[in-house]
């Protein structure tokens, strides 16, 4: 009889041994992808939010986010972290085009690397998807040009000039201007400090009060250039031009404090970097049957926003961020 009773109880281990893996291991079986960025920025919470996405939709990766405090340390420190936690698939803006070809190439011998957003083209990474940041940075002189019609004097701000896409965006936004009687003061940088973005903006305002137009390359950069022109009571008198699409740009564009902004596509970073990773390490897929061509670039569409679009926008912002928790 006390074998009999035993019966049940065997069969009820029996069927937990056979009945597949746990929660906790089906999470660990999943692939891990990481994407870093390389400072803090609500841009950031909207590639996160495709980048989640893509870890819903499809099951099989668990997507590690991680911010960059603009600096290459930082950035060495989160890679080295998620090799050794088991990432498979690294998407990373870098912080310097040239400062980390080394690293790079080193990560890149670890696991399967990308370039988003910022590209280092002299390194090994597989390809760089993003911006066609010479193009955007045109878009972005265009824009100067339609605010400053008789021309002036501008101050262009970045947070890391040798940052690929700052550099790419500049010499589109100098190529641009030419010939428009625009002169480009200055690139002045903050090393993704938001109080020393403003505090650039207010020296600009009081050292050059020639100064026509106020142009941020990078998300934050108008945010602060918005709040020394208002401080200064310089609306409407002082033009700014933007770039991406940050919530207090978007709100300062339909108030006609802005002119306008370039706007990328964080988004589909987030998204299309999570699937082309899984294609490649999931899947196992080569680079062309994934859909990198010979060029090693895949570019994502720019958009110029205007006055009146700037709110509608940002609702569409709103719900990416909203959907990350």
């Amino acid at each position: 009889m006390r074998i009999l009773k035993s019966i049940p109880f065997l069969i009820s281990i029996l069927f937990v041994s056979c009945s597949g893996p746990t929660g906790t291991e089906s999470e660990n079986r999943k692939a891990k992808l990481s994407f870093i960025t390389n400072v803090s920025a609500d841009f950031w919470a909207y590639a996160e939010a495709g980048a989640r996405a893509a870890e819903r939709e499809f099951g099989d990766i668990e997507v590690l986010f991680r911010t960059g405090d603009g600096s290459t340390a930082k950035q060495k420190q989160i890679v080295d972290d998620l090799l050794v936690a088991g990432a498979k698939g690294i998407a990373i803006s870098p912080a310097s085009a040239k400062n980390q070809i080394r690293m790079i190439n080193e990560w890149s011998n670890d696991s399967t690397l990308i370039c988003v957003d910022s590209d280092s083209p002299d390194s090994d990474r597989m390809c760089y998807l993003g911006t066609d940041n010479i193009e955007a940075g045109r878009k972005c002189g265009e824009l100067v040009v339609e605010a400053l019609p008789n021309g002036g004097k501008i101050m262009v701000f970045v947070g890391i000039k040798d940052m690929q896409n700052a550099i790419e965006r500049f010499q589109g936004l100098k190529e641009a201007v030419a010939g428009h009687g625009i002169e480009v003061i200055d690139l002045r940088t903050d090393g993704g400090d938001v109080s020393k973005a403003r505090a650039n903006a207010e020296d600009t305002l009081t050292a050059h009060p020639d100064v026509a137009a106020l142009v941020g390359l990078w998300g934050y950069n108008p945010p602060a250039c918005l709040e020394a022109v208002r401080a200064a009571g310089l609306i409407g008198k002082v033009k700014i031009v933007a770039f991406d699409e940050s919530p207090k740009t978007l709100e300062g564009i339909d108030a006609s404090e802005i002119y306008g902004t370039v706007i990328q596509d964080p988004y589909t970073f987030g998204y299309d970097s999570m699937a082309l990773l899984r294609d490649l390490t999931v899947e196992g897929k080569s680079a062309s049957e994934a859909g990198i061509p010979e060029s090693g670039i895949i570019h994502v569409p720019t958009r110029v926003l205007r006055k009146g679009e700037g709110l509608a926008y940002k609702a569409q912002c709103d719900a990416w961020k909203a959907s990350i928790n």
